[in-house]
C-alpha cells in the first residue's frame, strides 16, 4: 500500500504580500473549519487565533469581535496572541498586523520573476486565476521557446519545451474553483508547473530524450507527479533534457536525431546545462512557475548553477523515482528547481513520501516534517557553523572572488566558517565514478517491463540501437552500455558491489566530517553543512558535484553571483555561479534554512533580459 504524505504547506517572505487594509480582505474566502488548512512558515502562523494555521478572514473576525479584549476578559486565552504591540489590550493596531500576515495582493501583477507566494496573493485577491496563470505560461512558450531572441551572432532558441499539456487549462479551472469554494487549500493550488521529460505523465508522452520513445504515452502518473497533483499543482508542460538523462549538455534527439541543443536563456550561445537543462531554461526564463529535474551525478544543480537557480538534491530516499526513467538507481533522485528557496521549499512539500514500489523511501520514516516551509528564517545562519574544504573552491577567478564574498556574508551575519581538513578517505569519495554505465541497461530493463507503453515497439536496449532513433553521435556509448552483464552489474551495484560498498563508506565518511570536523570527540565543533561551489561560470568545478550522490547525502544550491569582465574572462560574462549546502540524511529543513538566509542576504539572482514581459 502506498502511503502519501498528504499535506499543505504556505510560506512567504516578509515583504512579499502587500499591507492591505483590514476592509480589502473581504474578498478572500474563509476556509471552512473542516477544510484541510494549509501550513505556513512562522511569520504567518504565529498570530492565528481560529487554529487552522493561517490567517483568514475568520481571524480578522474573532479579533474584530474581541476590540477591547484584556487578560480580565473571559475570551483574552483565545485572541492573546493577536496583541501584537503587547499592551495586553487588543486594539485596532493589533487587528490591522495580523491582517498584514494574509496571503493576499490587490496590486498590479507581473509573471516574470513571479513567486509561488506572489501568484497565490494575487489570486487569493481576483487580481488574476490559474486559468489566466496557465494562459500566460503558455502564450510565453509560444513566443519565446521555438524562436531565435538573441538576434546577435551564434543567437539560439532555448528548445526547453518539449510538449505542453492539453488538459492543462481545465485543471487550472478545476483549481480556480476549488479556490472559489474552499479558499487557498494548498500553496501548489493553481501553479503551473514544469516537469523533466522524464517524469511520467497521464497526459503527456515520456521520451526522457530520445526519439524512440515518442510514442510512449504512459496510464500512470509517476509518483511525484501524483503528489503535485494532489497538491492542486496544474501539470504545465515536460522540459526537454539530455537524451537519457546522459550529460551535461542537454542534447536530445526527439525530432531530431543528430540532437537538438537547449540553449542558457542569459546567453544563448551557451549551454543551459543538463542533464535537466530544459527545465533550467525553462524556469529561467519564466515559461512555467516552478520545475522538477532529476539528478544523477549533478542533473539538478549544472542547470541551476548555470541559469541562477535554486536546486535541491533531496537525501536518496525522500523522493519515489518510481515512474521515472531511470539513469542509475544508486543515486538516482527527483527534486525540485526553482527561482527562489521558499518556492524550492514549497515544491518539495508536495513531492516526499514512503512508496512501496521505491524500497529506499521506507528510511524516511519519522523524519520529514509537517512542511519545510517551516526552516525559512532570514536569521538561520546566525549561529550556524559552515565548514568548506578548500581544495574544492579551486581556482577560477570568479569563482574564488564569489566565494570569498560569500564567505565574508556569512560570517557577518553570524556564521562561523571554517577550512576543515578531509580525511584520508575524502578523495575516494569524490573520484567514485557514476552509475550511468554499469547501472544504465539494467534500470532501464526494469522501467521498460512496469512503465513502458505496450504501444512502444522499441523496447530494449538493444533495439533502439539497431532502430537509429537516438543520437547517432552516441551510439558507440549506448553500444558500450548495452554490452553490460548482469554480472558485471551485481559487482559493481549488487548488496556487496564495490560501488554499494563505497557510497556507503562515503555516507559515513562524510556525515562523520560534519558530526566532528577535527576528528577529535572532546571538541564540539560540529558543522550545520559543508559547501563549496557547484561549478564555475559555464562549467563544472573539478569533482564537486559529486559529494552528495556519492553519499547520499541532500544538497541545496543557491545563486552566488555572475561573472563580470574584471574577472578575466569576456566570454563568460553575465555566467552564474552557485554555492552548494550539503548536509546530513533527511536534513533538508536545516540546508533549505541556510539558504534561505543566504538568498535573502545576497539577492544574488538576476532575471534573463532577453525573456522579459511579452509586448502588450
Amino acid at each position: 500500500m502506498t502511503t502519501r504524505r498528504i499535506r499543505t504547506a504556505v510560506a512567504a517572505t516578509t515583504g512579499i504580500v502587500s499591507l492591505v487594509a483590514v476592509g480589502a480582505l473581504a474578498a478572500t474566502p474563509a476556509v471552512a473549519a473542516t477544510d484541510p488548512a494549509p501550513l505556513l512558515m512562522p511569520f504567518y502562523t504565529e498570530l492565528d487565533v481560529t487554529g487552522d494555521s493561517q490567517v483568514t478572514t475568520a481571524d480578522l473576525d474573532l479579533i474584530a469581535a474581541n476590540l477591547g479584549a484584556t487578560p480580565e476578559s473571559a475570551s483574552w486565552s483565545s485572541v492573546q496572541v493577536a496583541d501584537v504591540d503587547e499592551n495586553l489590550v487588543i486594539t485596532v493596531t493589533d487587528l490591522a498586523a495580523v491582517s498584514q500576515r494574509m496571503v493576499y495582493d490587490d496590486g498590479d501583477f507581473e509573471i516574470v520573476e513571479a513567486s509561488v507566494i506572489d501568484m497565490q496573493a494575487a489570486m487569493n485577491a481576483g487580481v488574476t486565476t490559474s486559468v489566466e496563470l496557465t494562459q500566460a505560461y503558455f502564450d510565453r512558450i509560444a513566443a519565446y521557446d521555438k524562436n531565435v531572441i538573441d538576434q546577435g551572432a551564434g543567437g539560439r532558441q532555448l528548445n526547453s519545451i518539449m510538449t505542453t499539456s492539453s488538459v492543462a487549462l481545465a485543471a487550472a479551472a478545476a483549481a480556480d474553483a476549488e479556490r472559489a469554494e474552499s479558499g487557498m487549500t494548498s500553496t501548489l493550488l493553481g501553479i503551473p508547473v514544469a516537469l523533466k521529460d522524464n517524469y511520467n505523465t497521464l497526459d503527456m508522452p515520456t521520451t526522457a530524450g530520445c526519439d524512440c520513445w515518442v510514442d510512449n504515452q504512459t496510464d500512470t502518473d509517476a509518483y511525484m507527479v501524483e503528489g503535485l497533483r494532489e497538491a492542486g499543482a496544474v501539470i504545465l508542460a515536460k522540459a526537454t533534457l539530455d537524451e537519457w538523462a546522459y550529460g551535461f549538455s542537454s542534447a536530445y534527439s526527439v525530432g531530431n536525431v543528430a540532437g537538438i541543443p537547449v540553449a542558457n536563456p542569459y546567453n544563448t550561445t551557451k549551454t543551459a546545462g543538463g542533464s535537466s537543462g530544459g527545465t533550467g531554461a525553462a524556469i529561467a526564463a519564466n515559461l512555467a512557475g516552478v520545475g522538477f529535474g532529476t539528478d544523477t551525478g549533478g542533473s539538478i544543480r549544472v542547470p541551476s548553477s548555470y541559469n541562477q537557480l535554486v536546486g535541491i538534491r533531496p537525501s536518496v530516499g525522500l523522493a519515489s523515482r518510481d515512474g521515472i526513467v531511470p539513469l542509475a538507481l544508486s543515486q538516482d533522485t527527483g527534486g525540485p528547481i526553482t527561482r527562489s528557496v521558499t518556492d524550492a521549499a514549497i515544491a518539495l512539500d508536495a513531492v516526499t513520501g514512503i512508496d512501496e514500489n521505491d524500497p529506499v523511501t521506507a528510511a524516511q520514516a519519522g523524519l520529514v516534517p509537517d512542511s519545510y516551509t517551516e526552516f525559512l528564517d532570514a536569521d538561520s545562519l546566525y549561529g550556524a557553523r559552515i565548514g568548506y574544504v578548500q581544495s574544492m573552491i579551486g581556482s577560477n577567478a570568479t569563482t574564488v572572488r564569489l566565494w570569498n564574498e560569500a564567505k565574508a556574508r556569512m560570517e557577518a551575519m553570524g556564521a562561523t566558517v571554517v577550512p576543515i581538513t578531509a580525511p584520508s578517505g575524502f578523495p575516494n569519495v569524490l573520484n567514485e565514478g557514476s552509475g550511468s554505465k554499469n547501472e544504465f541497461k539494467h534500470d532501464l530493463n526494469i522501467y521498460i517491463a512496469e512503465h513502458l507503453a505496450p504501444e512502444v515497439t522499441l523496447r530494449s536496449l538493444t533495439s533502439i540501437i539497431e532502430s537509429g532513433r537516438l543520437i547517432t553521435g552516441r551510439i558507440g556509448t549506448y553500444v558500450e552500455r548495452d554490452g553490460i552483464t548482469e554480472q558485471t552489474y551485481q559487482n559493481w551495484a549488487g548488496p556487496t558491489g564495490t560501488h554499494t560498498t563505497q557510497l556507503a563508506a562515503g555516507r559515513v565518511l562524510v556525515t562523520g566530517m560534519l558530526n566532528d570536523p577535527d576528528g577529535n570527540p572532546a571538541t564540539d565543533d560540529a558543522l550545520d553543512a559543508i559547501v563549496y561551489p557547484s561549478g564555475n561560470p559555464y562549467s563544472t568545478q573539478s569533482t564537486n558535484l559529486r559529494l552528495s550522490p556519492n553519499t547520499g547525502l541532500p544538497s541545496v544550491t543557491v545563486p552566488m553571483g555572475q561573472a563580470t569582465a574584471e574577472d578575466g574572462s569576456t566570454m563568460n560574462v553575465g555566467g552564474g555561479v552557485n554555492l552548494e549546502f550539503l548536509g546530513r540524511m533527511f536534513d533538508e529543513g536545516t540546508l533549505l534554512g541556510l539558504t534561505y538566509a543566504f538568498e535573502q542576504e545576497t539577492q544574488a539572482r538576476t532575471s534573463p533580459t532577453l525573456y522579459g514581459p511579452l509586448p502588450e
